[in-house]
């Protein structure tokens, strides 16, 4: 599916298309001027089960927005929309569902295709033009260790990384050099709990913690924070995904197992459940970037990546991208190559997500 950014991934390309349908429609006649301008962004939804939904399904809620600009019932119009989505560039299926959502169902080739797409654009991965034309105030990266309270640590890091999450998402950030942080009041005797927490847990510990803390949670972070080394501590988690991602890789070069290019990913490979269900996580990125940046609530992209960790541990666990991976492991060149790329992805998605968030992804733990 061709984009007008190539590193948008298939709720983005689907906007795309649907953007060039508005207008044309708007250009017309059919429909109203303003409707040219409408977009899909922060519209998408995973599609139920209930209306054709699984790996590769979106629903958007765009057709309400143009039921109140037009006055015209949103099931006709997602009719409407689905007739003329239909045979475009990567879709499989297109309809309106319940009330009036459009839900739209990609090809195998588009949802395999995410892999070496989201490898080749790196940390570009996470970006859109969802918030195109918005702009925020920045904030310079805070020193932590200063804070002397939860409360103040949370605001600093909640608003230096809901900044780089609407940066990504295509919005304007001004003075960002000159904007100082919320003036601290006079700290108490001792060592202040958020800097004793830097010691123990670790600087990219605490600021992974109070990013993915929500603000009723703020003021009691000290209890949150958790620095055990196995899969019940949300950070080593999404850590030890990229790192086993990583690894995976670096495993494949010293045995000299080549992924090839792109175009190596042949139809018919990563169709697995496992590799679907990931690829599917994959393709929600700059969409959950955006989002988040959106509501100001960064909490809800370390949800998004703790649930893309999982699915890249589950999936190495059932396709193995490496000949000693057991039975389950691919037997040719092609299943290990299309392997190589999903496992890139991973790596690369989870990357983008840890560096918006200012944490540091270890490629080895």
């Amino acid at each position: 599916m061709a984009a007008a950014y190539p590193e948008r991934v298939i709720p983005g390309d689907i906007g795309t298309q649907l953007a060039a349908i508005l207008r044309a429609a708007a250009a017309a006649g059919e429909l109203p001027p303003q409707a040219g301008t409408m977009m899909a962004a922060g519209t998408w939804r995973r599609a139920p089960a209930t209306a054709g939904g699984g790996p590769g399904s979106y629903a958007t809620s765009l057709p309400f927005a143009l039921a109140r600009l037009t006055g015209r019932p949103p099931a006709g119009l997602a009719a409407i929309l689905a007739g003329r989505l239909r045979g475009a560039a990567g879709v499989r299926a297109a309809m309106a569902t319940g009330a009036g959502y459009l839900t739209v169902a990609v090809t195998d080739a588009a949802l395999t295709g995410l892999a070496p797409r989201i490898a080749a654009a790196g940390p570009a991965c996470a970006r859109s033009t969802a918030l195109a034309g918005t702009s925020l105030p920045g904030q310079p990266e805070p020193d932590l260790a200063a804070a002397v309270s939860w409360t103040q640590a949370w605001r600093w890091q909640t608003g230096a990384v809901t900044a780089r999450l609407a940066a990504a998402a295509g919005a304007t950030i001004i003075n960002t050099a000159k904007r100082d942080l919320p003036a601290a009041p006079d700290p108490p005797p001792g060592p202040a709990a958020v800097a004793v927490a830097i010691e123990y847990a670790g600087l990219d510990g605490v600021r992974y913690a109070l990013t993915r803390t929500a603000a009723d949670r703020a003021g009691v972070m000290g209890r949150l924070i958790c620095v055990s080394h196995d899969r019940e501590n949300p950070f080593y988690s999404v850590s030890l995904a990229h790192a086993d991602a990583a690894s995976t890789l670096r495993w494949a070069s010293d045995l000299q197992l080549s992924r090839g290019g792109p175009g190596a990913l042949a139809a018919g490979r990563l169709d697995h459940p496992g590799e679907r269900e990931l690829l599917d996580e994959l393709s929600w990125l700059p969409e959950r970037v955006a989002g988040a940046a959106r509501r100001g609530q960064p909490h809800q992209l370390a949800a998004y990546l703790e649930d893309l960790a999982a699915a890249w541990l589950r999936c190495r666990e059932s396709c193995p991208a490496l000949p000693f991976g057991g039975l389950a492991a691919p037997r040719d060149a092609g299943g290990i190559a299309a392997r190589l790329w999903l496992a890139d992805a991973a790596r690369t998605a989870l990357a983008a997500g840890l560096a918006l968030m200012g944490v540091a992804a270890p490629e080895r733990l």
